[in-house]
């Protein structure tokens, strides 16, 4: 993932006295406010589809395998696309790939409700799901690079603290109204609601001047795609620290990227709720991610990363074991609240410890490294994760996946991450 502006020969850009400062504040930046509006748009598109897509095959199959499946192939597709992105995005004019992302999901997330009319499609899915996260994930890597053309420096950090921040409120947003409009009029018409999110936020990007920075018209000298993933391995490998949390998360990603699936299959087959107490449930449980991305910070300089990552993975594991066996709603949503939250806290934590040890140069090849190694066999895990909770129930599923969970953090006791106490 790197942080190279647009070339200023791109069309919609614009070179200004770069001696210069504008002093305005963001709310006051037409271009940045607009970007900031189409980004929140995409992220609420989302996690409609999050819900939705889940739901559509639930009712139509009421199979918690299949439901496994389609999350197994869509995660899939981005762990490949996340391999190819960083030289995507390189290589191209990154305005017209931010809009082209989003028509193209649009496009695709349009086609589902059209063929519903006319009765399910489940074959259609694992086409446009696995599509959508690939080309979701081409425009995460492009959004992150052209934050630098419209702001300054020194606004950089308020910049991303904004489009964090929107990002969680609709990730708090998305799953509740998705939920809502599923059970009011059936979770092929939230898709198309996610559908139509992408064409405003395409939009929207169509109006942004993108501003050239100093370098952009100096020359280009793209690495190998091989070459540049074996220089992250490369240093992941050398680190010791950074070495054990990728096997570690290698391990804990395996085990939970399911956990939506089985938190929707036992809300709606063994409790016997609507679409709407869904959404409900994973509203909460994005609240837990806010909470979590506001403490983390907080936590770090008080226990150190080593006692800060272990005992967020440990906690997660505990949550993780008791969502099988509660036969409550509130009780549902407090167990994924807190799952989530201590996501967020470990994922901060790992994230800004690469960002603290490794040399600008390698920052991207790391962080792309260390992200397709840890999450590369999640999708084989969501697949068996599901089908085991489908044939054996939830409860002892989600019991031996948490105590797993907890065995990671115990693991991790008797690795150089419990050694680092780095605030």
């Amino acid at each position: 993932m790197t942080y190279d502006a647009p070339r200023t020969d791109e069309p919609g850009s614009r070179k200004p006295d770069l001696a210069s400062k504008d002093s305005r504040p963001l709310w006051r930046r037409r271009d940045f406010g607009i970007f900031w509006a189409a980004q929140t748009l995409s992220v609420l598109g989302d996690s409609f589809a999050l819900i939705a897509l889940p739901l559509l095959v639930l009712q139509a199959t009421g199979s918690l395998a299949r439901m496994g499946l389609l999350t197994a192939v869509g995660g899939a597709a981005m762990v490949v696309a996340a391999v190819f992105a960083g030289a995507v995005v390189d290589r191209v004019d990154r305005r017209k790939l931010l809009i082209g992302c989003d028509l193209v999901r649009m496009v695709l997330y349009g086609v589902i409700p059209v063929v519903w009319l006319f009765g399910p499609k489940i074959w259609l899915l694992y086409v446009v799901l696995p599509l959508c996260e690939a080309v979701g994930m081409l425009f995460a890597v492009g959004y992150v690079t052209v934050v630098r053309s419209l702001v300054d420096t020194e606004q950089l950090t308020e910049a991303n603290g904004r489009l964090n921040a929107t990002a969680a409120a609709a990730g708090v947003l998305g799953p509740l109204c998705a939920g809502l409009v599923a059970a009011w009029s059936g979770p092929a018409t939230a898709v198309g609601v996610d559908a139509a999110s992408f064409g405003v936020s395409a939009a929207c990007l169509a109006v942004v001047r993108f501003r050239g920075r100093p370098g952009d018209d100096g020359p280009r000298q793209p690495t190998g795609l091989w070459r540049d993933l074996r220089a992250g391995v490369a240093f992941l490998y050398g680190h010791p620290v950074l070495r054990s949390l990728t096997v570690l998360l290698f391990l804990f990603s395996f085990l939970t990227l399911g956990l939506n699936d089985l938190v929707i299959y036992h809300l709606k087959h063994d409790l016997g709720h609507d679409d709407g107490t869904v959404g409900t449930v994973m509203a909460a449980g994005a609240l837990g991610t806010i909470a979590g991305s506001l403490l983390v910070a907080r936590v770090r300089r008080r226990l150190g990363f080593g006692l800060t990552w272990t005992g967020a993975v440990a906690v997660c594991g505990l949550a993780f074991a008791g969502l099988g066996r509660a036969n409550e709603v509130p009780v549902v949503a407090v167990l994924a609240a807190a799952f989530l939250a201590c996501v967020a806290v470990a994922g901060t934590c790992s994230m800004s410890l690469r960002q603290e040890v490794t040399p600008e140069p390698l920052l991207g090849r790391v962080t792309s490294a260390f992200w397709t190694l840890h999450y590369s066999a999640a999708p084989i895990g969501a697949a068996v994760l599901t089908w085991a909770a489908e044939r054996e129930g939830t409860g002892p599923v989600a019991l031996i996946g948490g105590g797993c969970c907890v065995l990671i953090a115990v693991a991790a006791l008797f690795t150089p991450v419990r050694r680092s106490g780095a605030g």
